[in-house]
């Protein structure tokens, strides 16, 4: 088995060819998984991957439940699932009430029962689909983790907290995990020696998120209050500019991966002893776009 993380993947409108080659050579190079995120379309990604790959792992990290219908998804999952011969893994998440919002999705509910509801129809259509591939939660907090445990075969967090997340798994212990049964998080990532620069990366990446009142509150249920109050004010006076400064050092490393080579593969390293099996690095860079973060991430691992 590969000692290499799995990598976060994504096919930008006029780059997706050149995201599939992208796709051969992380295959090629023996890296544990391709998982894609929502932007774009990642279940057409996913798609393609059944096919221009032949025997990494993949799949959606993740695909917002309230996109789709349960039916619909199901058939596109079973196709995936049976034509890429079991690699693909369907990762599925709730998404944030913003981004609802912005396309026009009114009908949600609470999160867990729609999430509930949403894998029960999605095996109910089994008989029409075919098998479904392993179904992996999108959680961040407890109660999402609890019933990934119970009714799915994964747990994928985003932005996670390493200390906080060990926290998490390890008080769910108690509970009978169904064996294989999928860990991963998406980690911004970032490799530069400059530390600095390296930093500011991130803090510009995760404006976005601290934006969000879920992951404000899953970050403050990690031991972040200082850091949300910090931002929570700055919302509230409508000064984005100073959210960033509330970004602290301790808050960032802990969510983040960033800093020389070494230290990220050392990084990486102590989000598996914190119980994540398949760390997926998203990569970022200093110096370019996407695929001059790859060639980072590569000469990093290689």
């Amino acid at each position: 088995m590969t000692n290499r993380p799995a990598l976060a993947l994504i096919a930008a409108p006029g780059k997706r060819a050149r995201a599939l080659e992208l796709a051969k050579e992380i295959e090629q190079r023996d890296y544990a998984g391709i998982y894609c995120p929502s932007y774009g379309d990642c279940i057409a990604l996913c798609e393609a991957l059944a096919f221009t790959t032949s025997s990494i792992f993949f799949g959606t990290s993740i695909h917002p439940i309230y996109y789709r219908n349960p039916i619909d998804l199901a058939r596109t999952a079973a196709f995936i699932h049976e034509t890429a011969n079991g690699r693909f893994r369907l990762g599925i998440g709730v998404s944030h009430k913003p981004m609802n919002d912005y396309l026009g999705i009114t009908s949600t509910g609470k999160p867990l029962a729609d999430m509930r509801q949403y894998v029960s129809d999605m095996r109910k259509a089994e008989k029409e689909t075919g098998p479904l591939p392993p179904i992996v939660l999108a959680t961040l907090r407890n109660k999402m983790l609890s019933l990934a445990v119970e009714q799915a075969q994964g747990a994928v967090w985003a932005n996670g907290a390493c200390s906080y997340v060990a926290k998490q798994l390890d008080a769910q212990s108690k509970t009978e995990i169904a064996d294989p049964f999928f860990i991963g998080d998406m980690i911004p990532t970032v490799i530069d020696d400059d530390e600095q620069a390296a930093a500011a990366v991130h803090r510009k990446t995760l404006t976005m998120y601290v934006q969000l009142p879920n992951y404000r509150n899953y970050w403050r249920a990690a031991g972040y209050e200082e850091e949300m109050d910090g931002i929570e004010a700055a919302l509230e006076r409508g000064d984005t500019d100073e959210l960033t400064k509330n970004m602290s050092d301790r808050w960032l490393q802990d969510v983040t991966l960033y800093g020389s080579a070494s230290k990220v593969r050392d990084g990486v390293e102590a989000w598996r002893d914190a119980g994540v099996t398949t760390p997926i690095l998203v990569p970022s860079s200093t110096k370019g776009g996407q695929l001059k973060a790859f060639e980072e991430i590569f000469a990093a691992f290689d």
